[in-house]
């Protein structure tokens, strides 16, 4: 159960920092680690690391939300390259900044170093779920994309609020995602994982992290995962997803 007065109060005892405040921290080329918990435990970690840590403020807001739909083909070949193990691979989504009012495409690629490499640039409202109706994002995505765009289409939407925190030190980012929905707009299943919460740790290279330590404290693993096919696999019954089972069942363990 999501306790949201006590997020609140930790959030309001953490020092702020704004958009502009980062713009020299946003690790578009990084080393990504994945964890995935019980929301339940959200007030813990963030009273571990309130003193440690800043959080993103948006005119006063500390969890804006996040509407993101990924695009893939057909055949879901982003997302059986990222089943069946490739270290090359990408994902490509449009975003929305609910707040802000925010539209962007992204192109994230990963490499076989484990790096990932993310570009984008803002687009028109109406291309959210049409890309081709935004000139200067489709030419975008002609350069950036491993696929022919016009093979590609609307797969999956997520929507979810995040937290961002930054280290004093400003050298790593971390997002904690929550209130997680997933809409296929194939199969048209909707699926919500109200208690689950994912917790990403962004950085430039291997160094020492404070949250590293938090979770190791707080017996939370690692767990590699994408939003992309956590939501494709739970929605699309006609996918491969062996390689995800064990996540799956850990997720319907946290969920429930």
């Amino acid at each position: 159960m999501l306790n949201k007065s006590a997020i609140e109060s930790v959030l309001k005892q953490m020092m702020p920092i704004t958009l502009e405040q980062m713009n020299g921290i946003k690790l578009m080329n990084r080393i990504d680690t994945k964890y995935i918990m019980n929301l339940e435990r959200l007030p813990e970690l963030l009273l571990k690391a309130k003193d440690k840590y800043f959080v993103q403020d948006i005119d006063g807001n500390r969890t804006p939300t996040y509407d993101t739909i990924y695009y893939d083909t057909d055949a879901c070949d982003m997302y059986l390259r990222h089943h069946d193990r490739q270290l090359r691979r990408q994902k490509i989504r449009t975003r929305n900044y609910v707040e802000s009012g925010l539209f962007f495409i992204e192109v994230k690629n990963k490499t076989n170093t484990g790096r990932t490499k993310k570009k984008r640039v803002s687009i028109n409202p109406e291309a959210f779920e049409h890309i081709e109706l935004d000139a200067e994002g489709f030419e975008f995505l002609e350069m950036r994309s491993h696929y022919d765009p016009l093979t590609l289409s609307p797969h999956v939407r997520t929507h979810f609020q995040r937290i961002t925190l930054v280290n004093k030190r400003k050298t790593e980012r971390l997002t904690l995602d929550f209130c997680l929905l997933f809409e296929n707009f194939r199969t048209k299943k909707v699926v919500e994982c109200d208690n689950l919460l994912i917790v990403e740790l962004k950085q430039d290279g291997a160094q020492h992290s404070e949250m590293k330590d938090i979770l190791l404290d707080m017996r939370v693993k690692q767990a590699k995962c994408s939003k992309y096919c956590i939501g494709t696999a739970l929605t699309n019954t006609t996918v491969k997803t062996n390689r995800f089972k064990k996540k799956l069942r850990l997720i319907d363990k946290l969920n429930h």
